[in-house]
């Protein structure tokens, strides 16, 4: 268990040991939200932009033909160059 003091401005400073369970840096952001359970839940705001961006675009790969390096260097030169993918 870790306790973090509210200062009089309502700062905090995060715990070393959660700041590295969270992967968080100085100049990071933390999101903080409630479950329905009532729970308040922090995590790390850029991670969460990421897991986003990954669940959003999951499965267009495939959808676009794109398995492995050799397809993503196939599209990027199709993108750059006006080359037809094989």
């Amino acid at each position: 268990m870790n306790l973090a003091k509210i200062s009089s401005n309502g700062q905090i400073t995060v715990p070393v040991e959660i700041r590295r369970l969270l992967g968080l840096k100085s100049g990071d952001k933390i999101l903080f939200f409630q479950k329905p359970s009532g729970e308040i839940v922090i995590n790390n705001a850029s991670a969460q932009a990421i897991y986003k961006a990954q669940n959003s675009f999951k499965g267009v790969a495939e959808q676009m033909g794109v398995y492995n390096e050799e397809d993503v260097q196939a599209l990027i030169d199709e993108v750059r160059y006006g080359k037809e993918r094989e």
